[in-house]
């Protein structure tokens, strides 16, 4: 079984195919997001995004879409993994959403989150601004080399400073992120719990490795990530709550032996923070 410390680096049309895969989850989430209206519910949303990916190339998936409306967009009371899957919960005017799922194309794997609100909501418009610097937070601390455990209670207590509970904690794991690959094999592409059936043997696979050398493909606060950045693709997704509110991001990190990247910063909460910035800069502020 071939170790993820020692595998092959991810060349520039593997990394394209990655790019592709990612902007094409976020081109169809802006579409579901545009389409929102109040009384559409959670499963409607949902079902749409999965449409609209599969019309688009998708053939399989780490996880089915998922989407999340209200206060359900916070994670608090859905320790049962069930509790994720979308509910008849129907947005209403004001309501924060997120949009969150993870298509594989041709092999390619992307995990995504989308974060929105349905008119104005005040809270929302702070913690997306703030979301900002929690990107920049886990890019520095995967380039100096701290533990991934390290970087966790780094998030943790930005997320305390700000006052914000870290509703990533509610996760499977707890985790912070996990690595992505590229499915290899035909393979049964069936749906277990919600993950594409070809991911949970990959996972596996990576979980008995990791186990044996000292790491895991699993990015948490326990003593399983008590190590340095392994290289490989991660899917990163720090997810925030406060009053009934809750934000995130997710997307792609690039990790290489001695140093990390975004995979892309052309990505609608990019986008929105370099709007708001201009604006800034604009008014004076």
């Amino acid at each position: 079984m071939s170790s993820a410390r020692a595998q092959t680096p991810i060349g520039p049309a593997d990394l394209e195919r990655f790019r592709a895969v990612q902007a094409l989850a976020y081109r169809c989430a802006e579409e579901v997001a545009r389409s929102l209206t109040p009384g559409v519910t959670e499963r409607q949303a949902s079902a749409h995004l999965g449409r609209l990916l599969r019309e688009n190339g998708a053939d399989d998936w780490f996880h089915v879409p998922f989407a999340w409306f209200g206060d359900r967009t916070t994670l608090r009371g859905m320790r049962n993994p069930l509790k994720f899957f979308p509910s008849s919960r129907p947005l209403e005017e004001g309501m924060p959403y997120i949009l969150d799922v993870a298509p594989i194309v041709g092999g390619f794997t992307a995990d995504i989150g989308y974060a929105g609100c349905d008119g104005e909501n005040a809270i929302f418009d702070r913690m997306i601004a703030d979301l900002e610097e929690y990107r920049g937070l886990v890019l520095d601390g995967v380039r100096a080399r701290k533990k991934l455990s390290q970087i966790y209670e780094d998030v943790d207590a930005l997320a305390a400073r700000h006052g914000y509970e870290p509703a990533h904690h509610t996760y499977p794991g707890k985790v912070l992120a996990h690595q992505v690959w590229h499915i290899e094999g035909p393979g049964p592409r069936t749906v277990v719990a919600g993950f594409g059936n070809r991911t949970l043997r990959r996972l596996g696979r990576s979980l008995m490795v990791g186990l044996s050398e000292g790491w895991s493909p699993l990015w948490n606060g326990g003593h399983r990530s008590d190590h340095a950045p392994v290289p490989g693709m991660w899917a990163i997704e720090p997810h925030l709550g406060f009053h009934g509110v809750g934000v995130k991001f997710e997307e792609l990190l690039v990790v290489t032996d001695d140093d990390a990247y975004w995979l892309d910063d052309d990505l609608p909460h990019v986008r929105r923070w370099a709007r708001a910035e201009r604006v800034v800069a604009r008014d004076g502020v």
